[in-house]
């Protein structure tokens, strides 16, 4: 092999239309960024005060979670009017300039569409829920008990206990897929398809540049309200609700993931393509069918542009064996869907606990998201490797943690405020005490002191994410040859003017690796990335990344 080093390739270009293919996307959690009056509670001046900082990273884009209206029984999650800000996080007046101003340091702007459900506090629920005969009696999933009294069927909620609440104005029962305040919508129903899209159109109008689209899958239920079936112990895992929680008992066959879901993904899909350069991200919350699901809403040019599943938000650590099980699959079920990966996420522990990964484990696991085929999420604190907080019971707010306490501890830890300077009070988030407690482990690695070192993980991440956009091969090439050799993952990424082959030890162990003959260019030795000829010996949580020129 000639190994060549300091080469030059042209840069990724993207068009307008399609730089969400291969794009990195930040998820900023804005209640917990940047809180800008004082509060204790982020905002979207707080956000907006950090676009500066975001830009630097590299990234293409940043996911907002939601900041509509809300009673915040799920922390926005439950909305009660889908078109204005709630004055927690600011004013619309506030969320204009936000996205003003991050157009202005090239970022895109996705915000997170919650339209599988409502809060039970929104005018829609309201009406309703009042009887049987109004105009939207039939907006929400109700039903009738059983002659026993007992809910419709056996469907569970995620959030634990039945999917059914009874309800005393209509002597019926309703659905909610998450807690008792967050009836979900009624996808059969066509006006609540309209009413939903009219939503989307609102937001397009006003300039976001796509949607990350909530619990996708969910959209629409099972018309005729059939019982699911049991899932045998050896077929359950925590990817989607904890071990404890009794969701986990069901094969959810008939409660989500229904075939007429495609006709309205595709309804959404073609008002998105109205806007220039707009597009749609789904997540796809199903324990055992995520990817077939994701090949089937990402297929052709009418459905998502791209969906993410939960194989990589699993506690199970991702080596070299299952990296390549879960490409295998997705090439079996979904050859052509564009995957969106995330380690990380606003509802799972952060990935650095969750694996156990120091901090070269760290660094390799983010210069393999930034190699791997399809975009990449990454939240918010990540690009600090920041490990999971330790939250007190008594400093809970998430109803979920709370309710499966101490087995499962909820989706706190990895929601605590930004560390942004080692040294001050609230480490820079806030001026007040926050509506969660600042980490003294995370502080450690705040902003500021990990701006300070050239060889912080947050200079590696930005070097990570400036190498994927380096090479257009990394960001929207195919995907070839991955194997795995024992604890080490290879693969090729290429497309019509260039090829890089991308080698990861993903083991505890030194490993051996014979590297490809011919004319390759060594990258990514800023980033840690190994030299060899011939052959290579890799030890933990190292890798090497070699490219060429097609001729």
């Amino acid at each position: 092999m000639n190994v060549q080093t300091n080469a030059t390739f042209s840069k990724a270009t993207k068009a307008t239309s399609d730089w969400w293919r291969g794009g990195v996307i930040y998820q900023i959690y804005p209640r917990s960024f940047q809180d800008s009056n004082g509060d204790g509670i982020g905002d979207l001046k707080g956000i907006t005060q950090r676009l500066g900082y975001i830009a630097s990273l590299g990234v293409d884009a940043i996911w907002i979670s939601p900041f509509f209206k809300s009673p915040m029984k799920d922390f926005g999650y439950d909305v009660s009017d889908y078109r204005d800000v709630d004055p927690m996080f600011g004013t619309m007046a506030d969320f204009r300039d936000l996205l003003d101003q991050a157009h202005s340091h090239g970022l895109k702007v996705m915000i997170d569409l919650v339209l599988s459900h409502t809060s039970d506090q929104h005018p829609w629920f309201g009406e309703s829920r009042a009887n049987r005969e109004n105009p939207k009696s039939d907006w929400y999933v109700w039903a009738d008990p059983k002659p026993d009294g007992t809910p419709p069927n056996n469907w569970l909620s995620i959030f634990g206990g039945s999917a059914w609440q009874w309800d005393a104005r209509r002597l019926q029962y309703y659905l909610h897929n998450f807690l008792t305040s967050q009836p979900d919508l009624n996808f059969h129903c066509k006006d609540v398809q309209d009413a939903l899209l009219d939503v989307a159109r609102f937001w397009l109008d006003l300039g976001v540049d796509g949607f990350r689209l909530d619990t996708i899958n969910f959209y629409f239920h099972d018309a005729q309200l059939r019982d699911n079936p049991g899932l045998p112990m050896d077929q359950r895992n925590a990817s989607i609700a904890p071990m404890v929680n009794p969701y986990n008992h069901q094969d959810h066959l008939f409660s989500k993931s229904q075939p007429e879901n495609i006709a309205f993904l595709e309804r959404l899909r073609a008002l998105t393509d109205e806007y220039e350069g707009r597009a749609c991200l789904g997540e796809v919350g199903d324990a055992q069918r995520g990817l077939e699901i994701m090949g089937e809403y990402t297929r052709g040019d009418k459905r998502m542009h791209m969906c993410y599943a939960f194989e990589f938000l699993e506690k199970r650590a991702l080596t070299a064996a299952y990296a390549k099980q879960v490409f295998d699959q997705l090439e079996d079920k979904a050859g052509d869907a564009w995957p969106c990966w995330a380690f990380s996420n606003h509802d799972v522990q952060r990935h650095a606990s969750r694996w156990g990964l120091d901090d070269a484990a760290i660094r390799q696991h983010a210069v393999l998201m930034m190699c791997l085929r399809g975009s990449a999420c990454l939240y918010q604190g990540e690009e600090l490797g920041l490990p999971e907080a330790d939250v007190a019971f008594e400093d809970l707010q998430d109803p979920y943690g709370i309710e499966f306490w101490p087995e499962f501890k909820g989706r706190d830890g990895c929601r605590t405020p930004m560390v942004w300077a080692a040294q001050d009070e609230q480490s820079g988030f806030s001026s007040s005490r926050p509506w969660l407690p600042v980490s003294s482990a995370q502080a450690e690695r705040a902003v500021d002191r990990l701006e300070q070192d050239p060889q912080s993980t947050l200079h590696h991440y930005r070097r990570a994410i400036a190498l994927r956009h380096t090479y257009s091969a990394l960001m929207s090439g195919a995907q070839t040859g991955m194997s795995q050799i024992g604890s080490v993952l290879t693969f090729t990424r290429e497309d019509a003017t260039e090829q890089v082959f991308c080698a990861f030890n993903m083991g505890s162990e030194p490993a051996e690796l014979e590297l490809p003959g011919g004319d390759w260019r060594v990258i990514g030795e800023d980033l840690g990335g190994v030299r060899g000829e011939g052959t290579v010996t890799l030890s933990a949580a190292q890798f090497c990344l070699l490219a060429r020129e097609k001729r």
